[in-house]
């Protein structure tokens, strides 16, 4: 039976399971209420709002947030460091950052409300997909600057969890902390513990009490969530979320895993087309959009995320009112052509993962010869496959061409390679690719 920690959250009692309609309208009054602040306070909004002849009395229903301009990425590296905040800076009570590709990060505020609301749906996300108090969490997101690892560290610690703030690395010490510990819960990012997985059988170390994975931080596919549930026997969650938006806590899949609950109390999801920035009707599939309904120190007004993913609104067996959206497997900015065919790296790895004595680890090489585009996938095979005579690598180097046809329509090369060749990551999956005469 839940008992509530000391002064914390219930998620019982949180508004996933209110009637549409009171869920709307408090989607509506919040949604005003922070249109206002924004324009208010927020130099670039309120003069995109003048541009098009708005005011924050012209928000009066909830489809009226389609008449409101977009924010992206390059709104926050324009405007760096603090040029997005709604409140002074005496309120804000931290900061934290994402790396940036052109050198400058992106800079995320909280106000202590807005770390309240963080927590609490981490608190919601942790109870979704069946963890609660009483279990031992080991926190294995970075810690620092990434909003990872101390999102999940107080979502945990309000839940009422044991936390273990062990963060990223360092992988004997990870295993030696999950069997002494009795860890039944983990945090981290599912490519890290496919390697922890690996490394654990090396070190015949168990972990038979950890039954509860909460992975995010980057894309993964169906396939994978797969080869870690067979492999190490827990239940694989999927938990969303971005900087720019809280952090994690955006969204989490239950413990029916058909698809991630959106906490739309406080973000409101839309769906658009990429290219025309128009609102695609539930189901379709489109570029995710989300505002901040409740986040006061920097308030993000119809961002695009760059996921691609739909919304699903049909009843969850679980009880949740709150619309869901697919999996995200790939992002739009994510893309690469391939001699005119469009191809993204998680339906790659989903080609891969299909293919028994493959291990999930591999690395996509892209060249220019001549003009002509070309594509290597270099995979790395177990170790009793490695070790087999040449004509039974040939045949896994067929059957795995074959599959990445099958699903692209496209024929490249594979080239398998010995296991461990392809370097780990103890964070986000790096992906990484040659662009030699590109």
């Amino acid at each position: 039976m839940w008992n509530d920690p000391p002064g914390g959250f219930h998620p019982v009692s949180a508004p996933d399971f209110l009637p549409r309609p009171q869920l709307e309208a408090i989607q509506l009054q919040r949604l005003q209420s922070v249109v206002t602040r924004a324009y208010d306070n927020v130099a670039l909004f309120r003069s995109r709002m003048d541009e098009r002849g708005l005011t924050p009395a012209s928000i009066a229903n909830l489809a009226d947030i389609a008449r409101l301009p977009f924010t992206v990425k390059a709104d926050l590296r324009d405007t760096y460091p603090f040029g997005l905040f709604a409140s002074p800076m005496e309120q804000i009570v931290r900061l934290h950052a994402s790396s940036g590709t052109t050198g400058k990060p992106i800079v995320v505020a909280y106000t202590q409300a807005d770390l309240d609301v963080w927590s609490e749906v981490m608190v919601r996300s942790f109870a979704a997909c069946g963890v609660h108090r009483g279990d031992v969490i080991q926190n294995a997101y970075g810690y620092g600057l990434f909003t990872g690892g101390l999102g999940a560290h107080y979502g945990a610690e309000l839940l009422g969890a044991t936390v273990i703030p062990i963060s990223g690395g360092n992988t004997e010490r990870q295993l030696m902390v999950m069997q002494d510990f009795g860890v039944t819960a983990i945090c981290c990012t599912p490519s890290y513990f496919l390697h922890l997985i690996e490394a654990a059988r090396e070190m015949k170390i168990d972990f038979s009490k950890l039954r509860v994975g909460v992975f995010g931080a980057e894309p993964w596919s169906e396939a994978m969530r797969e080869r870690i549930q067979e492999d190490s026997g827990i239940r694989a969650h999927d938990i969303y979320g971005l900087s720019e938006i809280i952090g994690p806590g955006v969204g989490i899949e239950c413990t029916e895993q058909r698809g991630l609950h959106i906490f739309e109390d406080h973000f409101y999801p839309e769906i658009i087309d990429t290219e025309t920035g128009e609102v695609l009707p539930e189901g379709a599939e489109g570029e995710l959009v989300l505002t901040t309904l409740s986040k006061q120190a920097m308030p993000m007004i119809r961002y695009r995320t760059r996921d691609v993913t739909a919304l699903v609104s049909d009843q969850c067996a679980c009880g949740r009112t709150l619309r869901r959206i697919r999996r995200i497997g790939r992002r739009s900015d994510d893309m690469f052509i391939i001699r005119g065919v469009n191809v993204f790296p998680s339906q790659v790895e989903t080609a891969l993962l299909r293919v028994e004595g493959t291990l999930p680890h591999y690395q996509i090489v892209l060249t220019r010869d001549k003009g002509l585009d070309q594509m290597e996938v270099k995979v790395e095979v177990t170790p009793e496959v490695f070790s087999d005579e040449i004509r039974k690598l040939e045949a896994l180097q067929h059957k795995l061409e074959g599959s990445i046809e099958n699903i692209l329509g496209l024929r490249v090369k594979v080239t398998l390679v010995q296991p461990k060749s392809i370097a780990r990551s103890e964070g986000k999956a790096r992906r990484v690719s040659d662009l030699r005469n590109m």
